[in-house]
Order: C-alpha cells, then structure tokens, then sequence
C-alpha cells in the first residue's frame, strides 16, 4: 500500500520532465524488441510502463497486441491521455508486479527501471515466478536497472544494482542470456545514470 500510494503521489505530483526516468525515445527498449523479430501480432508486455512513451512507438509500428503494467493508476491515466484513440487499443492492467496473475502468455516481457526497485529475496522470486509463468517458451525477456556504477536510490527509493553476473544469476531458472550492454540515460536534469540491460530467452520447462 505504501508503494502504490508513493507512485500515485509521484504521478499526480510531478510531470516528465521533473522525473529522471523520462525518455523522449526508448532507442534501447526498441532495439531488443526488433532483435526478437516478432510478428506485429506478438503479445508484449512493458512491465512498470507508467507513462513511457516505449507503447506510443509500438503501435506506431503496428504492434496489435501491447499491454502496459504499471502499480500507479495515475501514471496509466497520463499515458492513455497522451495516446488519446489509440489507447483503445492497449490492454492497460494496475498491479503490483509482485502480485500480479496473469491471464495470458506473452512473447516478450520489457522491463525498464522496475526490477531494481525489488530489494528482497521474496519480491525478487515472487517477480521470478510471474515471468516464468508468463513468458512463453521461445519467448524473450528483457530488462533494464541500475548497474553498479549507478544511483543507489532513485524517487526517495533505495534500490538494488546489479552487474550482468549478478542479473544473469537471478535469471538462471528458466531463461537463457542473449546479451547485456551498459548505457548512461541521461535525464531531463542533463544528469547521467548508468543503466545495464540484458536479454534472456526463454527455455522450454
């Protein structure tokens, strides 16, 4: 309750440009969704979506069957806003990611900037079970946090930085790395975070 009522706040409270996160294109984030070469009929899931404008290019793309994940319904309502008509034509879903059960299988789980917020074992492993469950054998996973050269806390949060060893790890029971690279973001106050990215595949149970 605590964390939905701080990303709410965050939302209703603050604009883009006064959160660092904010990115005008997701270049990364659409970089690994063409590697995957999926059809535009693909289900794609951006987990921690808020108001990212990652969905406004996927459906500039073509992409049919898109849904956004985000515990804030503030930042949802922002995005629908932004996309007007077309967001009839996203599957908007408000949940924690460590609560949430899905309904579907998805062919490519993206993850930018949540899983660094999960600092204990039970919401690491929780978040765990949902991909593993989601994600589709032959499907692909990536996401996105801070590296060890990165901020140790980020909106007032602690979080927890990773290495490609030490996310690698975490993703060993069920998903394959494809590759990592490490990035600076550089945010709307023209300061840089340095962000790891890798993407797994997932291998048949």
């Amino acid at each position: 309750m605590e964390s939905l009522q701080h990303w709410n706040n965050i939302y209703a409270t603050k604009q883009a440009h006064e959160v660092s996160w904010t990115q005008a294109l997701p270049k990364t984030s659409l970089e690994f969704i063409h590697a995957a070469t999926l059809p535009k009929e693909a289900a794609i899931i951006d987990i921690g979506g808020g108001d990212s404008k990652l969905v406004d290019f996927l459906l500039e793309e073509g992409f049919k069957n898109i849904s956004v994940l985000d515990i804030s319904e503030e930042a949802l309502t922002r995005a629908k806003k932004r996309l007007g008509v077309k967001a009839n034509y996203v599957n908007w879903i408000v949940s924690d990611i460590t609560s949430f059960h899905p309904t579907t299988f998805y062919q490519f789980w993206h993850d930018r900037a949540t899983f660094h917020f999960l600092t204990t074992t039970v919401q690491i492993e929780k978040y765990m079970a949902t991909a593993r469950q989601a994600v589709k054998p032959g499907g692909f996973v990536t996401i996105g946090t801070f590296s060890d050269r990165g901020p140790t806390q980020c909106s007032g949060l602690n979080i927890r930085q990773y290495t490609e060893a030490t996310l690698t790890k975490e993703l060993d029971n069920g998903f394959e790395k494809i590759k990592c690279l490490t990035e600076d973001h550089e945010t709307p106050f023209h300061t840089l975070q340095n962000f790891l990215f890798c993407s797994f595949k997932r291998t048949v149970s």
